[in-house]
């Protein structure tokens, strides 16, 4: 693929990875909460890997032209948006707390909560049929449709990877030692995520 096409691809990416929202939140409360960022983020990116393998596959088109499907799918990662949102409302974990097993980002239930988050985000699939389609090359002698996906899909998680291991990193070293202020992060990040949920039930349902 053209190399100016991947950077602009990648500056647009970046711009929208960058902007704060149910990924955001879950890799913060992950960070705060003890040793799971590298666990929490490469769930999310297992996510996204998903949404590259259905776009590869044209499944992702399938589902745009489907309008139940999607609001299945939309209603279901809403869903599951509000209930961990709750969760962290309900026990905000602090640093000095989280050496127990039931911290966000843990083990495989972390890994799986992020794969859960970003594969049932409709933000994602969004990105997909809407933005990633704008630097596919149909035309001339370049790499097929499949592969400039596959391509700008991975540059997408390598965006992602990036971005949330250093939230997440930065939540650690900045709110380690300030149990108040980590509380309080944490108790945002679920009210982001509840947040989130409820506008894309609200856009769905109503």
């Amino acid at each position: 693929m053209d190399t100016g096409l991947l950077l602009s691809f990648l500056a647009v990416d970046l711009l929208l990875v960058c902007v704060p929202g149910a990924d955001w939140a879950y890799v913060i409360a992950a960070g705060v909460r003890g040793r799971s960022v590298p666990r929490a983020v490469a769930g999310l990116v297992a996510g996204y890997a998903l949404h590259t393998a259905l776009a590869v596959a044209g499944l992702a088109v399938l589902v745009a032209r489907s309008p139940r499907l999607l609001t299945v799918l939309t209603v279901a990662g809403a869903g599951y948006l509000l209930w961990l949102g709750w969760g962290v409302l309900r026990r905000p974990t602090v640093p000095r707390e989280a050496e127990g097993a039931g911290e966000v980002g843990a083990g495989p239930r972390g890994f799986r909560r992020g794969a859960a988050i970003s594969g049932l985000n409709p933000k994602g699939l969004l990105l997909y049929l809407s933005v990633l389609p704008q630097f596919l090359v149909t035309t001339g002698t370049h790499l097929p449709v499949a592969a400039q996906t596959a391509a700008l899909g991975a540059l997408h998680m390598a965006a992602c990877a990036a971005v949330y291991l250093t939230v997440g990193a930065l939540s650690r070293v900045l709110l380690a030692a300030r149990p108040r202020a980590a509380r309080a992060v944490t108790r945002t990040s679920g009210a982001a995520m509840l947040g989130i949920g409820a506008l894309l039930l609200g856009e769905r349902l109503f």
